[in-house]
């Protein structure tokens, strides 16, 4: 009675006919050829009847389940955890052109990514090129020059609402890393009434945070000097104030360290602000995104990958910055990857929507005119694709959870 059932329930799965298919001689009414056109010769039956004597329904369908198990279910396997952004045997490289708006401890997950070959696990070609601020890159960007664009996206943010073509599609760190620094007569911002301050470009983001700490503490421009000395990010102010030229600026891990040295001392933590804010971040325009997706998709997984390498290979991340910065001390890339690989970083890569629409609040209240909505230079959807397909399971387990408990 159980075989009977069993063999009902597995015709019904299968829909398996009442016939079998074997080689000749063993006994078994056979239907086919009984000659070859052309020899003479019997040729081998195409389809038997199963023996009259009674055959164990049970064994062979176990058989059957067995066999079937063993080649389905792998597939099933495979496909429900393998990261299908990595490059596959034989498929070509995609190459792409990524600038860098300034050269910075900030970025320390790219130039991870960069130095061991993460990107070329995605089956990536990437050229990297370091680019003067974040005008000089947005007109690259628009003008495809080059395809992505790794920057601080508080600056950018403003631009994009104003026009500018391009999306920010994920976010690494997410936070002030920003100290004011200063001479040690400096005790608080108060303090800075008749001295001068280092910033890099008019409208860059060094710009809108001495601003900021202005507003918050009741500063004119009057009272105090900003002298923008340009350059390609912190070290140029740095020396400025260094070379008694300003008295104040403002910097990132791991320049604090070196000032602290060097005799100065910490004047504001901008983290104090609690204001959204958003740091590192990949942008893009709207050619590639149109037109080569898959591209853009592989860039935000390596990048998410490139978070996860980062916070569990130290030494090699701290390297790939040091090869960048140029600096071998081990207390100032320590720094670095404290702030940048522990304290702000942002494991799935989404965009904070709250932090973009206050951004491009503050720019239209700072008399730019804004052209786009918040949700119309954002696209999440990428990184979002990361959790859809596994593949943030797939890098950290249960580990994300746990961590964003914590946090």
């Amino acid at each position: 009675m159980v075989a009977k059932k069993f063999k009902e329930r597995l015709g019904v799965i299968f829909r398996l006919p009442n016939f079998l298919f074997s080689s000749p001689g063993r006994g078994r009414a056979r239907v086919g050829l009984n000659s070859h056109p052309r020899t003479g010769r019997l040729a081998n039956p195409i389809l038997t009847f199963p023996h009259r004597e009674k055959r164990n329904p049970i064994g062979r369908s176990r058989r059957i389940l067995l066999n079937f198990s063993l080649i389905v279910l792998p597939l099933f396997i495979t496909s429900a955890h393998a990261n299908p952004y990595l490059t596959k045997p034989g498929e070509a490289p995609i190459f792409a052109r990524v600038g860098t708006c300034s050269i910075t401890g900030g970025f320390i997950h790219f130039y991870t990514a960069l130095f061991n070959g993460l990107f070329d696990k995605y089956g990536l070609k990437i050229e990297h090129v370091t680019l003067r601020g974040g005008v000089v890159s947005l007109a690259a960007l628009s003008a495809d020059e080059i395809q992505f664009v790794y920057c601080s996206a508080d600056p950018m943010i403003p631009r994009l609402a104003a026009g500018a073509d391009a999306k920010l599609i994920g976010s690494t760190i997410v936070g002030l890393p920003w100290v004011l620094m200063g001479r040690k007569e400096i005790k608080r911002p108060q303090d800075l009434k008749g001295k001068t301050i280092a910033l890099s470009r008019p409208g860059g983001l060094t710009d809108q945070l001495a601003k900021a700490v202005m507003k918050k503490f009741s500063l004119t421009t009057q009272e105090v000097k900003l002298l923008h000395i340009g350059g390609t990010g912190q070290l140029e102010p740095y020396n400025a104030m260094l070379q008694g030229l300003t008295q104040a600026t403002f910097l990132t891990p791991p320049l604090d360290v070196r000032a602290k040295r060097d005799g100065f001392t910490l004047i504001y933590n901008l983290n104090e602000l609690e204001v959204p804010a958003i740091y590192s971040s990949i942008f893009t325009n709207s050619k590639t995104l149109k037109e080569r997706p898959p591209l853009v998709q592989k860039i935000v997984a390596a990048l998410g990958e490139a978070l996860h390498f980062v916070e569990k290979n130290p030494d090699k991340s701290k390297a790939a910055l040091s090869k960048i910065l140029s600096i071998n001390d081990q207390e100032v890339l320590q720094s670095a990857y404290d702030a940048y690989a522990k304290a702000l970083v942002n494991r799935r890569l989404t965009v904070p929507v709250n932090a973009v629409a206050q951004a491009v609040e503050n720019a239209r209240e700072d008399g730019t005119q804004i052209r786009k909505k918040p949700a119309e230079i954002i696209d999440n959807s990428f990184a979002e694709q990361l959790e859809k397909t596994g593949v943030l399971k797939e890098l950290w387990g249960n580990e994300l959870q746990q961590k964003e408990k914590r946090s």
